[in-house]
């Protein structure tokens, strides 16, 4: 099945085949300062225009990888500059989002992998279990009724997980970050290379020396 979802938030695309596995990572909504999500989508921007003026003949490569490195340092600040309340080092609330994400286990993706950091999460997602039900053979024909794309599975969870750890810590407002990272899985090096970059998460940000010794990492081949 070929049928590729594109979503546009924050100007940068989200490339969404049916049946992918995803890489998501999911931002409370005080973790950066919105000068530094500004200028990080504002580089990127820049550098994606000067590729696409130039129109060299891999430029969807190159535009990938400025994707990739725009993730990098997103990822870096998050890490290394902890801003915001950080909620999720709080157990009550770890406990809402990995409660949920084990819920959706087997319904809307395999959930292979994930990390609940101090103030976001990193998951890796194979929506394709969708496709494999007993029940009924989904085709393009019937794709939207039985078929749950990313953005409703993303939509679904930071509803039921913002209410949830809201309610655990006696407050209320915006919990997660509006737009998300999601990047769709290429092939099994690219595979491996997320996974171990979950895994190590907590140990490059320097919170333990080693990854088995964070408590809210989970990987499903260990």
């Amino acid at each position: 099945m070929k049928k590729v979802k594109i979503v546009q938030q924050n100007r940068l695309p989200h490339i969404r085949p049916v049946g992918a596995t995803f890489f998501i990572t999911i931002n409370l909504a005080d973790a950066l300062p919105r000068y530094v999500i500004k200028d990080l989508q504002q580089a990127f921007e820049q550098e994606k225009i000067h590729i696409q003026k130039t129109n060299p003949t891999n430029a969807k490569q190159l535009i990938y990888e400025a994707q990739k490195r725009y993730f990098g340092k997103y990822d870096h600040q998050l890490d290394s500059k902890p801003y915001g309340e950080c909620y999720l080092s709080r157990s009550e609330v770890a406990d809402v989002v990995v409660n949920k994400l084990e819920a959706m286990n087997g319904q809307y993706f395999d959930l292979q992998a994930y990390c609940i950091m101090p103030n976001h999460i990193h998951f890796l997602a194979d929506t394709s279990i969708q496709l494999h039900r007993t029940d009924i053979i989904i085709d393009e024909l019937n794709l939207d009724e039985h078929y749950t794309q990313l953005d409703e599975i993303l939509r679904l969870f930071k509803g039921n997980t913002s209410f949830y750890a809201n309610r655990a810590i006696g407050r209320s407002g915006s919990f997660w970050q509006k737009d998300s990272y999601d990047h769709f899985v290429r092939d099994e090096r690219e595979w491996d290379n997320i996974a171990h970059y979950i895994l190590q998460n907590p140990v490059k940000a320097g919170l333990v020396t080693h990854s088995e010794d964070w408590e809210y990492s989970y990987y499903k081949y260990a």
